[in-house]
């Protein structure tokens, strides 16, 4: 259903002596030093956008993992999904990779969209500006958030026609409230998922710690979801293969002192949060919304870890948060 998007071509520095790369290497760690905090400490603040909450604290997406136990068949899941293949950060400075997100007003005027997948959309209304920011390759996501009425409005495979829009799937979700998709419905994402609260921003970075989950793709998924996904799209009952919703984190064994500062705090939210499988893609690709504050040789450092440093999680002590 999705397309296996190429790594981005990282930025690199030009080539220079060794001594003087060694300065514009210092200037650049202690500048990106100084432009962020220590990780926080002591009781962590739940996401927000826009004033608007993403979703309460008992959300799944906003639920620590980290003591969790490991899930029995954890290695073969991993191994599917590749051992040796790296983490992936698919976002980026440039803006021409991730899954950016428009703020929008009641006032925003609302446009009709057709869907492809129309039985499992929501058919109301989206809340679409004139030159809304749209996901690039053939995804074309576009999320949408009402600051006014804390709404998030998503939509798949999205092309404007005419005054009105076309897109392959849309779902609406209410961000003050837990409540799911219907069971067996699609969203704009592959699991029944919302994308939105699954996206590293730049902007959480900045204040210095993530504290929610992130989306990641994998090659190939079984035929079934576990909670909170909603929706399958595998080809195979194979039980070694991950479903729609499967929860990783980084094992907390894996040092990450040594990594910058823009790369520490997302696997600080890896090993705390983990991350929820949330479409087919390439494997161990995360998503994020591109943003200008991104340091791309800071991402770029996240590929030195693997599919063997990450665990499967058993998420059943969780259970199902009330709405």
């Amino acid at each position: 259903m999705r397309e296996l998007r190429p790594p981005p071509p990282w930025r690199r520095t030009a080539d220079r002596s060794p001594v003087s790369r060694i300065v514009v290497r210092t200037r650049a760690v202690l500048l990106t030093l100084a432009a962020f905090p220590l990780l926080a400490t002591g009781a962590s603040a739940a996401p927000s956008v826009a004033g608007c909450p993403v979703f309460p604290d008992s959300s799944p997406w906003n639920q620590r993992i980290d003591t969790l136990p490991i899930a029995g068949n954890s290695a073969a899941l991993v191994s599917s999904i590749g051992l040796e293949a790296n983490l992936h950060p698919d976002f980026s400075n440039a803006g021409r990779y991730g899954i950016p997100f428009n703020v929008v007003r009641r006032t925003t005027p609302r446009v009709r969209v057709g869907f492809d997948y129309a039985g499992e959309s929501n058919r109301v209304r989206y809340p679409v500006p004139r030159r809304p920011k749209i996901e690039g390759g053939s995804d074309r996501h576009i999320l949408l958030v009402d600051r006014d009425a804390c709404l998030l409005y998503e939509l798949f495979a999205a092309q404007r026609r005419g005054s009105n829009w076309r897109a392959g799937s849309g779902a609406v979700f209410d961000l003050r409230s837990n409540r799911l998709r219907p069971d067996g419905w699609t969203s704009a994402d592959a699991a029944g998922l919302p994308i939105f609260p699954g996206l590293a921003r730049f902007d959480e970075v900045r204040r210095g710690e993530i504290t929610h989950a992130l989306r990641f793709t994998a090659p190939r998924t079984r035929s079934s979801y576990v909670f909170p996904a909603r929706h399958e799209a595998g080809e195979s009952n194979d039980p070694n293969l991950p479903p729609m919703g499967a929860r990783v984190r980084l094992k907390a064994s894996v040092r990450i002192e040594s990594f910058p500062p823009q790369a520490r705090i997302v696997l600080t939210a890896l090993q705390r949060y983990g991350m929820i499988l949330a479409d087919n893609g390439s494997p161990w690709y995360v998503s994020g919304a591109p943003s200008g504050g991104w340091n791309d040789d800071d991402l770029h450092e996240l590929g030195r870890l693997t599919g063997a440093d990450f665990e499967v999680v058993d998420t059943s002590p969780l259970g199902t948060p009330a709405d």
